[in-house]
């Protein structure tokens, strides 16, 4: 924490021309505001949802659902990806517990549909490669600061 603070002297030194203890203070106060708002059962919440998109066969389940805008049963859904039948019902199943798909049974065939979560979610992915590959130039920080 110590060289944090003396970085953080640093820069604001360069920022303020003049930095005194108060200074560093009051930033550091303001910093711990930002990260209490946060909240690290929120942060763990999102990177619960995060993690069940981060494998190729869950994120393309989500993408398949989300496209369907319907219900598909689990055959349909083993038609698009190439696993095993328990490979493919543990992917739904980590899917349904970050809350991005909802499944039912149906007589003898079970089913999932996308929830919103997962519309957003996808929306919003699809759009930053989409805006990435615009020929934005090639300042990868160029997104962030128009964001």
């Amino acid at each position: 924490m110590a060289h944090a603070t003396q970085r953080l002297r640093r820069y604001l030194e360069d920022e303020l021309e003049e930095c005194r203890s108060e200074d560093v203070d009051r930033r550091l106060a303001e910093l711990g505001t930002l990260e209490a708002a946060l909240g690290g059962e929120r942060v763990e919440a999102e990177l619960d949802v995060l993690s069940a998109l981060a494998a190729e066969t869950r994120y393309t389940l989500a993408r398949v659902l989300v496209a369907a805008e319907e219900e598909l049963c689990v055959c349909e859904l083993n038609a698009v990806v190439d696993v095993s039948e328990s490979g493919l019902s543990h992917a739904l199943s980590t899917l349904a517990d970050a809350g991005l798909v909802t499944g039912r049974t149906d007589g003898r065939w079970r089913k999932y549909r996308a929830t919103n979560r997962a519309v957003a979610l996808v929306t919003v992915l699809e759009g930053c490669v989409d805006a990435d590959t615009s020929g934005s130039g090639d300042d990868p920080g160029a997104a962030i600061d128009d964001a």
